[in-house]
């Protein structure tokens, strides 16, 4: 139970704002109405022994939006896109992204142009109603230098759109190398931010990875306010075996001051979507966990 998506993602080779206080003129930003859901990574093995059976329970704990880890060739566990839509649409769920590495097989750099596979991807994922098509992985031979990695933001840009044709935006979710890795200088978060058009790209800032690249939350939060259309809402605490320094865990129960973070998104402005994750359980039921969560994050204000 404790498998990252980072190594889930490694394995499976699926493959200049400074810092801000609260009252900084910067957040009389325009208030945005949030919403939670949850990644299904969260519940994988219930949703690999019966899928239908676990979005029912997710319904019934109060979710009415989830998001997708599972796009294989052009099914999403086990069903095709429309199915899935129709699944959702009659439990009363909606999904307003999905998880879906794009790798260096999705783009020619000779021809310039996305591979069908990709652009099925897009088109299926129109199919199902979302407004994110979201990559959770850079691939190492992408960022090898500072211009490898300048040049395929040009593709995030390209990606976006593609997806803007179809009424969508094009997403990048973090893990953590992101914040260990620099390049001239700069951390390779921020050189992707700083070259990424925030009207063809937004970043899904997963709010406990970070931890393993050396960064914290609230330092990212504060250097890049509104930048963040939707997070992945994570707490972590110190690994007991993952492999990694931190895992995750129930959210309130960790080392990140969540509740403040989130209040710092809501002043700030910008992010609709507020997606539960959570990887590793430290011995308990995965689908209990996600029920505590989601009651925390009601006690806190957000549903």
């Amino acid at each position: 139970m404790n498998t990252t998506r980072r190594a889930f993602l490694k394995n499976s080779s699926l493959v200049a704002a400074g810092a801000m206080a609260f009252g900084n003129e910067a957040f009389a930003a325009k208030k945005t109405k949030q919403i939670v859901g949850i990644q299904l990574y969260s519940v994988r093995d219930d949703m690999k022994k019966d899928p239908l059976a676990t979005l029912k329970q997710l319904r019934e704990m109060g979710y009415t939006h989830v998001e997708h880890a599972n796009y294989v060739n052009r099914k999403l566990y086990g069903w095709t896109p429309t199915e899935f839509k129709k699944v959702l649409d009659d439990l009363g769920l909606k999904m307003p992204s999905g998880h879906t590495v794009m790798g260096p097989q999705h783009w020619d750099s000779q021809k310039k142009e996305f591979s069908d596979s990709w652009k099925q991807t897009v088109e299926d994922a129109a199919i199902l109603g979302q407004s994110y098509v979201i990559s959770p992985w850079l691939d190492a031979s992408l960022r090898k230098t500072y211009d490898d990695t300048l040049r395929y933001m040009e593709v995030f840009n390209k990606s976006g759109e593609l997806c803007k044709k179809s009424g969508m935006k094009f997403g990048y979710h973090n893990h953590d190398f992101e914040f260990s890795e620099k390049m001239n200088g700069m951390m390779l978060y921020d050189i992707i931010l700083k070259n990424t058009d925030p009207a063809l790209v937004i970043h899904q800032l997963d709010m406990g990875n970070l931890y393993n690249g050396g960064a914290k939350t609230e330092d990212v939060l504060r250097k890049h306010p509104g930048r963040f259309e939707s997070l992945h809402v994570k707490d972590e605490i110190k690994s007991a075996g993952s492999g990694e320094k931190y895992e995750s865990t129930i959210l309130g129960k960790g080392i990140i001051n969540l509740k403040a973070n989130l209040d710092f998104v809501k002043k700030a402005g910008g992010s609709k979507y507020l997606i539960i994750e959570q990887e590793s359980y430290q011995g308990r039921n995965p689908l209990d966990d996600c029920k505590e969560d989601l009651a925390i994050m009601r006690k806190w204000g957000y549903k």
